[in-house]
């Protein structure tokens, strides 16, 4: 299930290869991904302060993070996020598709 907004996050990639692919998502207020799976673990590493609006399919929850923190998530994640802060915000993206090669 996905928010209900008009407006949509805007992703940038940065690279994308064999091994990894590394994305800038970028949200005005209430601007949202879209529902969607990811095939790949993946960390995440904000560069704004924020409030996160993940919905999960069954759930919603508003998750507060400062500029800086990260966090990581296991391949085979389902959800929609949306920008639930006051003013736009950021967030860099990595998700691992081949660990071996990271050496």
């Amino acid at each position: 299930m996905s928010f209900k907004c008009n407006v949509p996050a805007v992703p940038t990639v940065q690279q994308d290869d064999a091994t990894v692919r590394i994305t800038r998502w970028d949200f005005e207020p209430g601007a949202a991904t879209g529902w969607h799976t990811h095939g790949w673990p993946y960390f995440v590493v904000l560069l704004t302060d924020a409030v996160l609006k993940i919905h999960d399919g069954k759930s919603e929850s508003a998750v507060p993070l400062i500029a800086g923190q990260s966090y990581r998530r296991a391949a085979g994640v389902e959800h929609d996020v949306m920008n639930g802060s006051d003013h736009p915000i950021a967030f860099v993206e990595i998700e691992v598709k081949d660990p071996r090669a990271l050496g």
